[in-house]
C-alpha cells in the first residue's frame, strides 16, 4: 500500500502541500472557522435547553432574525433562513402557537403576511443571548490580550464578507425593518431607489 510524504512543516500530505500557498491558507483558515463554527453552535444549543428545551435551534434562529430585523414578511424571512416560504410558514405557525410570534397582514399589501416577535418572544431571545454571550465572553477572557485584539477585524471581515441580513446588526434589513420589496432577494434595495 503506498504512503503518502507528510510535509514535516505542516504534516500534510504531499499533495496538499503543493497547494498554492494562498490556497493553503484559504484551507486552514477554513477549517479553523469549521471548528469555531461547531463550538458556537454547541454554545447556541446549551443556551437554548437551560432557557426552552422546547424550540429547535432552527427556531431560534427565526426567532434571532426577527429579533435583529423587526417586523419582516415571510418571504423576508424565508430567505434570510434559507428556506421556502411554506417551511418558514409551518416554522411561524409553532412559534405562533406559543406566543412568541405575531402574524399579521402588510397593511401595505394585503396578500403578504409581516411578522414580529411578541413581548414574550423578545423575552427569550433575550434571555438565550445573555447565556450565550456569558459563555462566548468566558472563553475570550481566556484569551492573551494579543489574541482577543486579533480577533476583532477578524470577526468582522469574516460577518461582512457573509452579507447576511441577519448579522449584520446595523445594516439596511435593521434600518428597513426588514420589509423588502423582492420576494427573490430579501436583501435588495428597492427598485426606485429608496
Amino acid at each position: 500500500m503506498a504512503q503518502h510524504d507528510p510535509d514535516p512543516g505542516r504534516g500534510l500530505p504531499a499533495a496538499r502541500s503543493a497547494q498554492h500557498p494562498l490556497d493553503h491558507e484559504a484551507e486552514e483558515i477554513s477549517v479553523a472557522v469549521m471548528a469555531a463554527s461547531r463550538l458556537f453552535v454547541a454554545i447556541s444549543a446549551r443556551a437554548l435547553a437551560a432557557t426552552d428545551d422546547t424550540l429547535t435551534l432552527p427556531q431560534l434562529r427565526a426567532l434571532v432574525v426577527l429579533d435583529t430585523c423587526g417586523p419582516v414578511k415571510l418571504v423576508a424571512l424565508a430567505g434570510t433562513l434559507g428556506v421556502n416560504p411554506s417551511t418558514a410558514l409551518r416554522m411561524v405557525g409553532r412559534l405562533e402557537a406559543l406566543d412568541l410570534v405575531d402574524r399579521r397582514t402588510n397593511p401595505a399589501n394585503r396578500r403578504e403576511v409581516v411578522l414580529s416577535l411578541t413581548s414574550a418572544g423578545h423575552e427569550l431571545v433575550s434571555r438565550v443571548l445573555d447565556r450565550r454571550r456569558a459563555e462566548i465572553r468566558t472563553l475570550v477572557q481566556r484569551l492573551p490580550p494579543g489574541d482577543r485584539a486579533a480577533l476583532v477585524p477578524a470577526l468582522h471581515a469574516l460577518t461582512s464578507a457573509a452579507g447576511e441580513m441577519a448579522v449584520d446588526a446595523y445594516g439596511a434589513a435593521r434600518v428597513d425593518r426588514g420589509i423588502a420589496d423582492d420576494s427573490q432577494d430579501p436583501t435588495a434595495p428597492p427598485e426606485d431607489g429608496s
